[in-house]
Order: structure tokens, then C-alpha cells, then sequence
């Protein structure tokens, strides 16, 4: 005969003991949906495969058992009402994923925090209450009745010495699964635990604050004439100037911008190796580490023409009307060009002469060589260079085929700078340039190194290096020969060409004589 559950019996247990067992339970009772995703992308056959969910399962219990543990030990009985607030959180977060396959991220964080009573009781039901009270409150009752036998600061130290050390070691110990993590990084973190719905809350209302967040206003701007002229700036993405012809690269990678008039390539470096810090560089007047007026914001409020196209994602705030991400762009498009960069291109020149504005900065926010998926990136015309590495598991290729997936991305990239300065040059009654920037650089396995991130100070070249590569149509300007430039040479050089006059413009950061 079973014997009687006493929820009112009083349970002793010691810290380590404790937060070990409640990691196990949190991962028992709510990741099956994680496990689910893992084993639906990954080769759970393979040595790798069984290793990585072997891993991620450790990662699970004792990255978790550590939280808690710190938190336990510094906060005691407010400590156990937080973990009682996740475990009935996590039930309620359990049953969404479950009954609706909701993604817990950033925008359904928004959702949520914006959902009105009427619409948020629209979702009560006898299940929802079921998974409440067998995931949510029993649990927790079961933690409330647990007296937890506290440990010395010493014994406290030793412990979560030694655990940051075995994390890190795991980590280390898995560094071929990186990319596969960081590929998956976003459902991943959506279905762990509390942290999905803990770290999107942040994330949420920190974006909210950064759109809240005034920025600092430039002095303003006044036009030296009003001659018709274009400036476009092209934002790379990942690309490293080695592996572009131009710069002396041995394959032929810019097959068409060798043979294009006018276009000069200089030297440079990135400011960062992440899209969003790198990206605000090429935008700011200045490094100042404050959120001063970007360009496009600076030109449209002193009522320039300002088009902004992406595929990409990671800019400030772009404050101007004619803000067009892929999704926008698609319902205009057709045809295979609209799965690839070529769609920031669409209807782009028609755009233009529908302007009553003679002075227009158009911005491109490419994805054209954004890992790991490289050859995922272009048309299959472009597969120049074979064989190619055709999956996201970079330590499943070799060198070789990874390169080449790579500078397909370059050959592409050449294809659609060309085929915009062509483009502009249908539009002669305007004075046109292009300034093609990266944002960083990429590691395709240099020194064990994958894609980029690295801190500033300890960065590979490959990561810093970048394509700096300008073209001006015929009459317009000319251009200077410095040496090396950096990504704030963008927002004076754009200054200069479309004439705008401008008490922070700095002539020397023009790469225009």
C-alpha cells in the first residue's frame, strides 16, 4: 500500500543538496520541449550528436544549480519565494509553448506585457489550470516545506569556484558546437527555462528604453545648392577585406568591379566585431561612446530624401519615413532575386525619381556574408568556387569547402555593388556615389575561430579587416588617396558629396577632394 504523501512534514536539506535536486526537477518538468528541438536538429546518431545533448544537459543542471544556488545563499527565504515565482511562471510558460507553440522571445515578451485583460482571459481554460497546479504549485509547496541547511562562506566560495571552473571546462571541451549554438540560439533560449521569459524581459524593456531614449541632436544643417545627387550607403555584413580581389586576393572575387570605372578601394578597419556597435560606428559623426544624432536621422530632419532598405537587423534607431525592412520589400517583389540581397535592389531606382527632393541618401543594410550558413546566401549561379561547405556544422567541413561557401558570398557581394552602380548610372541627371562599408570582418577557422564577436582587444585580423570600397559617377567628385580610413569616414564623406553644410562636418574625414 502506498503511503500517504504529508505535505506538511517538514523536509531538511543542505544547499548544494538542494539546488542540485531543484536543477534536476526544473529540467525534468519543463525542457521537454527543449529536448524535443535539440533532437529535431541534430544528428543524435552521430558521436557529436550525443555528445552535444550529453552537454547541454550537464550545462542544464549545473549552470542552473549555480544561479540558484548564489541567489538561495545571499537572499535565503526571499530566495525560495523567487524560485516558487519561476516554477509557477515556468508552468504557465510550459503549457503556451506546448498548446500553442509560442517562441518565448523579445517580441512575444512584448505581446504579452501588452495584452489587455479581455484578450489575456480569452486563453483561461480547465488545462491551463491543471498544468498550473501539477507543475506550478506543487512544486512549489514542496520547496516552501523544504528547511534548507545553509553552508559556511568558506564551503560557499569552494563551491561555486569549482563549478565556474567545470562550466568553463565543458564549454571549452564543446567549442566545435558553438556555431551550431549560436545558429539555434534564438529558440534555444526561448524554450530554457526560466530564462527565456526572465532574459526577454530585459531584453524587451531595454529595447523599449533605447527607442525611448532621446537622442543627442547635431547643430543643424543647411544645402550649398540644390543640385540633384545621390549618396548610397552600402552596409556589409561579415565581410573581411582579404578575400576580395580588389584588395590582392588571389581567387577573382570582384570579377566585375575590377572591370567597373571609378571605384578605389581603401584600407580599413572595423570599430567593433558585432553588428550593432560596428554598424552605429559607420552611422556617427564620432566615436563618443553617447547616442548622438545617426546620419540618417541628422539628413532627414534637415529635409533630405532618406531611404532605408534591410535584410539585416542591429541599427540604432532610424527615425525617417521610408524605413523598408525585407518583409516590405518582399510584397513588391518578385521572382527567385527576392530570397537574396538582389530584393534591396528592386524598384530601388523607381523610389528615387519618385522623390521631390533633389538631395537623396539611400542606405543598404545587407546579410550577404552572415554565418554560418554561407552558402545559404546566394543564388545558385553564383557557386563559383567548389567544393562548398552546405551546412551550419562548420567542423564538419574542411577548410577548403568553407572558404569557398565564403567567397561565393564576395562574388555576390561584387554582383550587387555592381549591378547598383549600374543602376545609377541610368540616373544621370544625378550626381551619384556608393560607399560600401563592412560592419567587421569574419574567422573561418583561423586559430579554431568561427565567425566574429571577439572582444576588440584581443581580435584577430580577420576580424578587423574590412572592405572600405567607393565609387562616384563621371563629373562628380574626385577622390582622395588616404592610405587607411576608418568607418567615421562614411558620415563626412556622405556630407561632402551631397553638399551639405554642417558645423560638425570635418573635412579631413571626407574621402572626397
Amino acid at each position: 500500500m502506498l503511503k500517504k504523501i504529508n505535505l506538511n512534514k517538514t523536509k531538511l536539506s543542505k544547499l548544494h543538496y538542494f539546488v542540485i535536486l531543484i536543477s534536476l526537477v526544473n529540467l525534468v518538468l519543463y525542457h521537454i520541449p527543449f529536448y524535443r528541438f535539440v533532437l529535431d536538429n541534430t544528428d543524435v546518431k552521430s558521436l557529436n550528436g550525443i555528445l552535444l545533448v550529453i552537454s547541454l544537459t550537464i550545462l542544464a543542471i549545473f549552470l542552473n544549480a549555480l544561479v540558484f544556488y548564489i541567489g538561495l545563499y545571499l537572499l535565503r527565504v526571499v530566495g525560495k519565494w523567487i524560485l516558487v515565482l519561476f516554477f509557477n511562471m515556468n508552468a504557465i510558460a510550459i503549457y503556451f509553448i506546448t498548446t500553442y507553440g509560442v517562441i518565448i522571445d523579445k517580441t512575444m515578451i512584448g505581446n504579452v506585457l501588452n495584452t489587455n485583460y479581455e484578450e489575456s482571459s480569452s486563453f483561461f481554460s480547465f488545462a491551463l489550470v491543471i498544468y498550473f497546479i501539477l507543475l506550478g504549485v506543487i512544486p512549489s509547496i514542496l520547496i516552501l516545506k523544504t528547511k534548507i541547511i545553509q553552508v559556511k562562506f568558506k564551503k560557499f566560495i569552494i563551491h561555486v569556484s569549482l563549478t565556474l571552473v567545470f562550466l568553463l571546462s565543458l564549454a571549452y571541451a564543446n567549442a566545435t558546437n558553438w556555431l551550431w549554438i549560436d545558429k539555434h540560439s534564438t529558440k534555444l533560449g526561448a524554450l530554457v527555462m526560466p530564462w527565456s521569459y526572465v532574459v526577454n524581459t530585459f531584453r524587451y524593456y531595454h529595447h523599449k528604453n533605447q527607442e525611448n531614449k532621446q537622442q543627442i541632436l547635431l547643430p543643424d544643417a543647411t544645402l550649398k545648392d540644390n543640385d540633384k545627387t545621390i549618396a548610397v550607403v552600402v552596409i556589409g555584413e561579415s565581410a573581411r577585406s582579404q578575400n576580395f580581389s580588389l584588395y590582392g586576393y588571389e581567387k577573382n572575387t570582384n570579377p566585375l568591379l575590377s572591370e567597373t570605372d571609378n571605384v578605389h578601394s581603401f584600407k580599413a578597419e572595423a570599430s567593433a566585431t558585432y553588428t550593432t556597435a560596428a554598424v552605429k560606428s559607420i552611422l556617427e559623426h564620432k566615436q563618443t561612446g553617447k547616442l548622438y544624432e545617426i546620419l540618417p536621422n541628422y539628413l532627414y530632419r534637415n529635409g533630405l530624401e532618406v531611404i532605408w532598405r534591410t535584410s539585416n537587423w542591429g541599427e540604432p534607431t532610424v527615425r525617417i519615413k521610408n524605413f523598408q525592412r525585407r518583409g516590405d520589400l518582399e510584397k513588391l517583389c518578385e521572382g527567385e532575386k527576392c530570397k537574396y540581397d538582389e530584393i534591396l535592389l528592386s524598384g530601388l531606382r523607381e523610389q528615387i525619381l519618385a522623390s521631390e527632393k533633389n538631395k537623396v541618401l539611400v542606405v543598404l543594410h545587407t546579410s550577404t556574408s552572415h554565418g554560418p550558413a554561407y552558402f545559404s546566401r546566394y543564388p545558385q549561379e553564383f557557386n563559383i568556387f567548389t567544393p562548398t561547405c552546405e551546412t551550419v556544422e562548420l567542423s564538419k567541413c574542411s577548410q577548403e569547402e568553407l572558404i569557398n561557401a565564403y567567397d561565393n558570398t564576395i562574388v555576390y557581394t561584387d554582383y550587387l555593388l555592381a549591378t547598383l552602380i549600374e543602376e545609377l548610372k541610368q540616373l544621370n541627371e544625378y550626381k551619384s556615389c556608393m560607399i560600401y562599408v563592412s560592419d567587421h570582418g569574419e574567422s573561418l577557422g583561423e586559430n579554431n575561430l568561427y565567425m566574429h564577436g571577439v572582444p576588440l582587444s584581443i581580435a584577430p585580423k580577420e576580424q578587423l579587416e574590412i572592405p572600405f570600397i567607393v565609387w562616384a559617377s563621371e563629373g562628380s567628385k574626385m577622390l582622395k588617396d588616404n592610405e587607411m580610413v576608418s568607418q567615421h569616414h562614411v558620415f563626412h564623406s556622405v556630407l561632402d558629396f551631397l553638399a551639405v553644410e554642417s558645423p560638425i562636418y570635418d573635412e579631413e574625414m571626407s574621402l572626397f577632394k
